[in-house]
């Protein structure tokens, strides 16, 4: 490991704060610093904007605050506001400042309140959520469509010995100023005020309080246990697990039975069935193991493709363990890009292992497009949608600073550890295991039937695991691209499980359907059979843009399907690896127990 690289993680780590890092202890009288943070449409989590970009109240000289890595990919732009508050003294109407906006202006804000802008605040690491201003649309004959702007905030602060358990902003009975006549030439003054209120608790649980009417959190509550996702998931599983389990052993343990009969039994009772029906695996057996082409690919996939098994099981186990604060993505992210180095090993080691056993032997070239496989698209769609939120002035635009930060992770800690992998795996490569020898020229293979056509394999193996977490994925994709928040990773877990059997289970049978066919064309066949399920994937977030969401605008369009594309890619990498070994691990057992003359 280079001599930078341990410096670099504990960098990583230390800018990943967890919940509650942050919290300052108080005395009566001490300054509470208030940080203004964002602003956005309220349909459109991605898209953040720095809440001075507004024509609001703020000081001469913007100070900003020092932010993790965390908070920086959450699109979080902290700066010091000119709110006064101090511990535990409770203060009414406070002048602010006095605001004169020009006719730009106000139609800015104006435009910002029919969009739905809410504001985000942030006071000892405390998330404080409002809107921007108040609309109301009544009637159809006439129509009313009224605009205001809070111009009046209310902050009230709970405390406990000398630490503040929570905070939140409201607009209760505080009436908005209106914009809807602001039509002269002259300018348009405002005057911002606020109050502070201040009481003690006896909780010492800090953050959003919850369940308690208006004073509750600004964004939907996490999500109860959704029974139907479950059931409908086991109940698919129980039943391709027993179909494979019952029906093809079985079908397996007769075709075994009869065919490691004496030759003469052999060819006189099962002679004609020799070359037809579903007997016909068979009679391949020459060909079965016989390599397939783009060797390389093939082993780069599945090396990526088990990198992102254990990527997705680590970060669910991390989830379980309390390691994330689900109330900021962020966090989230940070974990998933330093676990995502620390496990290039892992697809180094398996890509070039693999190669190594079917015969590679251009091992340095399969190491580089292995390293590529993923970083190349995401690189490509993050440069698309971190240009369009940079055009747009954005706060998801990763400042260069971090863009430095995060191509040296890659470029010392995550493409090291690939090469690392893949010699040790190239090193530690033993022979194919193949219980049959491979004939010198091919078999012809007969025409297949159109059900066994290769589109049709993929329809059935990427819908089947798909249908199996069709319900949950409305929950993930309501928390990833939405406001809810999921904590139920219990479940998320069994649900992932779930997702890997289901996909296993089908390679399976597609495989044996497409030998029986005197088929041997099955490595790449088995990858695209579960791998298809990311399209599905994909065409369900589509389904999701259009029909379960509000997200609007070019800017969360981009990136939506930016990433929604990555991430069918991502499943058709992890769950086309799953497939594979499937398949081989199946066919092995089958030959193994077949005697050969």
């Amino acid at each position: 490991m280079a001599p930078h690289q341990p410096w670099l993680l504990l960098l990583l780590l230390a800018s990943w704060s967890p919940p509650g890092s942050s919290e300052t202890r108080y005395q009566p009288g001490d300054p509470v610093v208030l940080y203004v943070n964002k602003v956005g449409p309220y349909h459109n989590p991605q898209e953040t904007y720095h809440y001075y970009q507004l024509p609001v109240c703020s000081p001469e000289k913007i100070r900003h605050k020092s932010l993790s890595l965390g908070e920086v990919l959450d699109g979080d732009r902290m700066a010091e506001s000119m709110y006064q508050i101090r511990f535990r003294e409770s203060v009414e109407k406070t002048v602010l400042c006095v605001k004169t906006l020009t006719l730009d202006q106000v139609e800015r804000l104006r435009q910002a309140i029919e969009e739905l802008y809410y504001f985000e605040f942030v006071v000892d690491d405390i998330p404080l959520r409002g809107f921007v201003g108040y609309m109301e649309e009544s009637g159809f004959l006439p129509h009313s469509h009224k605009i205001g702007l809070w111009t009046h905030l209310d902050f009230h602060l709970e405390w406990n010995g000398d630490r503040i358990i929570y905070a939140n902003v409201s607009v209760r009975d505080v009436k908005p100023h209106s914009l809807d006549d602001v039509r002269g030439p002259g300018p348009l003054s405002l005057t911002h005020t606020y109050s502070v209120r201040w009481s003690e608790t006896a909780s010492e649980r800090r953050g959003e309080r919850r369940g308690r009417g208006d004073d509750g959190g600004f964004f939907p509550r996490t999500l109860e246990i959704h029974w139907l996702s479950i059931i409908n998931s086991m109940v698919l599983v129980f039943l391709l697990v027993g179909f494979v389990v019952v029906i093809l052993m079985r079908v397996l343990k007769n075709d075994l039975a009869r065919y490691n009969l004496d030759e003469e039994a052999s060819s006189s009772s099962s002679g004609d069935d020799f070359d037809h029906g579903d007997n016909g695996w068979k009679i391949i057996h020459t060909d079965v193991f016989r390599f397939p082409p783009c060797r390389s690919l093939l082993c780069a996939v599945l090396g990526v493709g088990s990198q992102f098994l254990a990527l997705g099981t680590g970060i669910i186990a991390m989830a379980l363990l309390g390691m994330f604060n689900v109330h900021r993505h962020g966090a989230i992210n940070s974990a998933a890009i330093l676990l995502y180095a620390l496990t290039c090993c892992i697809s180094g080691y398996v890509s070039s292992n693999f190669y190594r056993q079917v015969g590679g032997e251009r091992w340095v070239w399969n190491i580089v497009l292995t390293t590529s496989l993923f970083s190349a698209p995401f690189f490509v769609t993050w440069s698309v949608v971190n240009s369009v939120h940079w055009a747009n002035g954005s706060t998801q635009a990763l400042p260069a600073t971090t863009i430095l930060l995060l191509l040296t992770v890659w470029l010392l800690v995550g493409f090291p550890l690939t090469v690392i992998g893949g010699i040790f795996g190239k090193n530690r490569a033993g022979p194919f295991d193949a219980p049959c020898r491979t004939k010198n020229i091919a078999r012809e293979i007969p025409p297949q039937p159109w059900y066994k056509a290769t589109l049709v394999h993929m329809t059935i193996g990427g819908f089947l695991p798909f249908s199996a977490i069709s319900v949950e994925l409305y929950y993930i994709f309501a928390t990833v691209w939405g406001r809810e928040q999921y904590t139920l990773y219990g479940i998320l877990f069994f649900v992932f499980a779930i997702l890997l059997s289901v996909g296993a289970c089908i390679s399976i049978a597609l495989t044996y359907f497409q030998l029986s066919g005197e088929d041997y064309r099955w490595w790449w066949r088995s990858v695209l059979s579960a791998g298809s399920t990311g399209v599905f994937i994909f065409l369900y977030s589509v389904f999701y843009y259009s029909r379960r969401s509000n997200m609007s605008g070019a800017v969360q369009t981009v990136e939506f399907f930016g990433y929604s594309l990555l991430t069918g890619y991502v499943f058709f990498l992890m769950l086309g690896t799953v497939s594979f070994f499937a398949s081989l691990k199946f066919i092995r057992y089958i030959y193994v127990n077949l005697k050969m003359d």
